[in-house]
């Protein structure tokens, strides 16, 4: 059973911050790697950032390295995004997902991600 339940989402002015929440039950094997992807309106699905929740590793899209954190509460099965220095192209939607970790990246698990949460940033 898969159980993902995202939050945090809201609406900021650009250079704000923002803290999205992710809730994630799925089976042990699926939990070990979780990741965020961004939906631009009008556009694909793509991933943000991923950790690998063993070692604590993450991976992060170059567009949001040193603006983003991504980290996890083992004992909450919760990971969270850390969204600073927003800007008006962050806008979109936000989903959780169980992953795959492989050489230092990630990749998601289809079928795996929550309804997302909703990120507004205006100029």
């Amino acid at each position: 059973q898969v159980q993902v339940a995202e939050s945090g989402g809201g609406s900021v002015q650009s250079g704000g911050s923002l803290k999205l929440s992710c809730v994630i039950r799925v089976d042990a094997a699926s939990s070990k790697c979780v990741g965020w992807l961004f939906q631009a309106p009008g556009k694909e699905r793509e991933e943000v950032a991923g950790i690998y929740r063993a070692t604590g590793a993450t991976d992060y899209r170059d567009s949001v390295k040193g603006r983003f954190t991504i980290s996890h509460d083992n004992g909450d099965n919760t990971v969270y995004l850390q969204l600073n220095s927003l800007k008006p192209e962050d806008t979109g939607m936000y989903y959780c997902t169980a992953c795959d970790w492989h050489d230092g990246t990630w990749f998601p698990k289809a079928g795996y991600w929550g309804q997302g949460t909703l990120v507004i940033v205006s100029s």
